[in-house]
């Protein structure tokens, strides 16, 4: 049929047919169609085409498009498909993109990845997808880019700082690794995003600056008592804050291996300064810390309270965090001569002597040599607090 404008719009459906196509005679492929409806009779352009033996078709609204305009998207979807696009395919593929967001795919996600990680490492990470990752969820999925993220990055670096830019970072990468095994995207965005270069920490404390932190964490709160437990067991701030009274034995603390970052248990002998620092906390049922919550959560007003006090007693540390007091207790039992196997093992660390064939087959526990490490350190403590070592350095040294 030779279609005109003037053709088109005297065109109508007989009495009992609902649809009908009219082909376009200059361009193969192009058809009007006309359907009966509700409210009346629909027009819209369809364009049809085979490829590799299947009949495909695209619509597109009559509304807006002039014959003119129709020939020149018919056209458009000719050229597309000799290079080997199918257009229909693609469509469907936008439409579904379309539902796909980041939110609707974090759904299926986030309740894989709770059955994998430990509550307090589940928590961040969906912190950091929900929370800080919160303006990309309206997006596709597949149409999410490398300077959207590097937007969102900078924008967290901003109001969060460098730490907490770069972690969301890490748990949105992992996000798209994933998404990428599913099939669906093609490429991890993240992965061109500039990071910022990280900075290891090497603080190591020394006696005058414990002594100093020693005698800062004298009172009876919560944060005061973590302290000096983290650096008498070398723990992690985490074990230490979420330790339970099912975890205190009469000799040991027991973590089990959901609580410990490696997640193998971990046992710490316990001291006699440790035994006085949990006998202070009273016996009740729960938590050792934070028995009104379901976890310590004071570390910000702990830390900012703690460093008041420290400098209204004269003293100028320079900036250090809990994870410093870790790093200080290894230094320091290096210094008194343990062996590095033993403090790798009272740091239950999954690295070092552990990693390799021997920590394939060497599962020893070295209880009583870290037993005698840790007794060690804790005498070694009592005389910095007492002022038996002083100087620049954790340890004196020993003819």
């Amino acid at each position: 049929m030779k279609l005109t404008e003037k053709t088109i719009a005297g065109l109508e459906l007989p009495a009992g047919i609902n649809e009908r196509l009219f082909s376009d005679d200059d361009l193969t492929g192009l058809s009007l169609r006309l359907r009966r409806g509700a409210n009346g009779i629909a027009r819209s352009w369809v364009y049809r085409y085979a490829l590799g033996g299947m009949a495909r078709k695209v619509t597109f609204d009559f509304a807006g498009h002039s014959l003119t305009a129709a020939r020149k998207r018919a056209g458009d979807l000719q050229a597309r498909i000799r290079l080997g696009h199918d257009p229909a395919q693609e469509r469907a593929r936008t439409r579904a993109d379309a539902g796909q967001t980041l939110a609707a795919t974090l759904k299926v996600y986030l309740p894989q990845k709770k059955l994998n990680l430990r509550p307090r490492s589940y928590d961040e990470v969906e912190r950091h997808l929900l929370m800080h990752c919160e303006l990309l969820h309206r997006l596709p999925l597949r149409l999410i880019t490398t300077p959207d993220v590097t937007a969102r990055h900078l924008a967290i670096a901003n109001a969060s700082g460098r730490t907490a830019a770069t972690n969301v970072l890490r748990s949105l990468s992992a996000f798209f690794d994933w998404s990428l095994r599913q099939g669906l995207v093609e490429r991890n965005p993240c992965l061109g995003v500039e990071r910022f270069p990280d900075r290891r920490r090497d603080r190591v404390l020394n006696a005058a600056e414990l002594k100093a932190i020693w005698d800062a964490t004298a009172g009876a709160d919560d944060y005061s008592a973590i302290v000096r437990l983290l650096l008498l067991t070398g723990c992690r701030a985490n074990e230490i804050a979420g330790l339970s009274w099912e975890e205190v034995c009469s000799d040991r603390i027991v973590l089990p291996p959901e609580r410990t970052k490696n997640g193998r248990q971990h046992s710490v002998p316990l001291t006699a300064t440790m035994r006085v620092i949990l006998d202070g906390r009273g016996q009740h049922a729960g938590q050792v810390f934070a028995r009104e919550r379901a976890r310590f959560t004071g570390w910000s007003q702990g830390k900012t309270a703690l460093d008041a006090r420290i400098a209204a007693a004269g003293h100028t540390l320079r900036p250090w965090v809990n994870h410093d007091l870790r790093r200080t207790m290894a230094t320091g039992l290096g210094e008194l001569g343990v062996e590095p196997h033993v403090i790798e093992a009272a740091l239950n660390h999954a690295s070092g002597f552990r990693r390799g064939v021997a920590g394939r087959y060497n599962y020893a526990k070295l209880e009583k040599q870290v037993w005698q490490a840790l007794n060690l350190w804790d005498t070694h403590v009592r005389e910095i607090v007492e002022g038996r070592v002083a100087g620049d350095r954790v340890v004196p040294f020993r003819a």
